[in-house]
């Protein structure tokens, strides 16, 4: 099956508007790009995150239990 890109209307600060494209160019990237990068990389650390954490004894989701 063909991944279909979902269209999103967003709405942004003049000035992260502006930040966000700098950035975007220094990447050489257009500004959908760097936005679709800088989300997929969010979401990949929160992932991350989120198994280190559910590892860690007493964290939400931890089924050991201390004698």
């Amino acid at each position: 099956m063909e991944d279909k890109k979902k269209q999103v209307p967003l709405r942004l600060s003049a000035s992260l508007w502006k930040e966000l494209v700098a950035w975007a160019e220094d990447d050489f990237r257009s500004l959908n790009g760097q936005i679709e990068f800088l989300l997929t990389e969010c979401v990949r650390n929160r992932k991350k995150k989120g198994r280190a954490a559910d590892s860690m004894p007493g964290a939400p989701g931890d089924n050991s239990t201390e004698d």
